[in-house]
């Protein structure tokens, strides 16, 4: 039997990984225990991972169904109170024992009932799914030719775009905001959607896998009269899957995540919302700033779509991130 030897180096490189994966995980894992447990715990930092999730009562639900004049007059009527307070205290004490549930489910009904947050998943949905779609439309074709097509000028076009992914977007945001609110294209999926179709980061990386394409393949398919259109849609698209769903965790994680145009753009249309709007107005409209577990809800329901899609490609992700950098 072969003896393993120890070796200090790798020790050391698996242990900063392992406190690297711990470090980027705790903020998830508060998250996410946050979510289940009772504003009380979470002040106290108590409870474990899932809290205690002894019965609380639900402020929204004690606030909703407050009992009004006519119903303390229907109680004194009835008989069951001498007087007005001793009637109004007996239905309060009701409706807070109506309004009795268990943290967990509070903060998630919560998340759901006091924000409009399935249409902020849906327009996050619609917007991330665009603007790749445009991308992918743009970057694809662009790749191709300054990856496989010999023409005057090609490595400074490819300069140009190297340079384009130094510039931060907020550089260009307030000139593309005064450009859609001339065209009246504010609070629109268009203002969301067309300045993010030309993405300089995917023409770039899809350029970088085009180069490890072989030219024979596409010196065969233009001898069987192929276009170039067709070469770049029929050839070199399907094996650039890899790199296509590698672009694709990339680019809808930045869209999806998105607060500063959408912030800029969406200004009284709350129908509009993406997800991060969505959580800041539950933060500052649906809910009072301190109820952090029906916020620590409302992000784990945000960032559960990107976890469960990065999980499903991640082994492409590794290798379409992989195929880029070789030639």
């Amino acid at each position: 039997m072969t003896a393993h030897r120890f070796n200090i180096t790798e020790s050391l490189k698996h242990l900063v990984l392992m406190l690297g994966a711990i470090i980027v995980a705790l903020p998830f894992y508060v998250m996410l225990s946050s979510s289940l447990k009772s504003p009380g715990e979470i002040e106290r930092n108590e409870g474990g991972f899932l809290g205690s999730q002894a019965l609380m009562v639900d402020e929204y639900c004690v606030k909703r169904g407050e009992p009004d004049r006519a119903q303390v007059e229907a109680a004194i009527s009835a008989g069951d109170q001498a007087s007005e307070a001793a009637a109004r205290e007996r239905l309060d004490t009701e409706l807070r024992e109506r309004c009795e549930k268990r943290p967990a489910l509070f903060n998630y009904t919560t998340a759901f009932s006091e924000t409009p947050l399935l249409r902020y998943l849906l327009n996050g949905i619609i917007v991330t799914a665009s603007i790749f779609f445009l991308q992918v439309i743009v970057a694809v074709p662009a790749a191709y030719a300054l990856s496989k097509l010999r023409f005057w000028g090609r490595d400074g076009v490819f300069s140009l775009v190297l340079i384009c992914l130094l510039l931060p977007v907020h550089a260009v945001a307030l000139p593309l905001y005064i450009v859609f609110a001339k065209l009246g294209l504010t609070n629109t999926y268009a203002a969301l959607v067309i300045p993010w179709t030309i993405s300089v980061f995917g023409i770039f990386l899809m350029r970088q896998f085009f180069t490890t394409v072989p030219d024979d393949l596409i010196d065969a398919a233009r001898m069987d009269g192929m276009s170039e259109w067709s070469i770049v849609w029929k050839v070199m698209l399907p094996t650039a899957v890899p790199a296509l769903l590698a672009f694709a965790i990339f680019s809808v994680v930045a869209h999806w995540n998105d607060y500063f145009w959408p912030r800029m753009v969406l200004t009284g249309d709350r129908s509009l919302f993406t997800p991060p709007l969505g959580l800041d107005e539950f933060r500052g409209g649906g809910g009072d700033g301190s109820l952090y577990g029906p916020m620590m809800a409302t992000a784990t329901v945000i960032v559960a779509p990107l976890i469960v899609a990065f999980l499903l490609a991640q082994r492409r992700f590794v290798e379409g991130i992989t195929l880029s950098g070789m030639k």
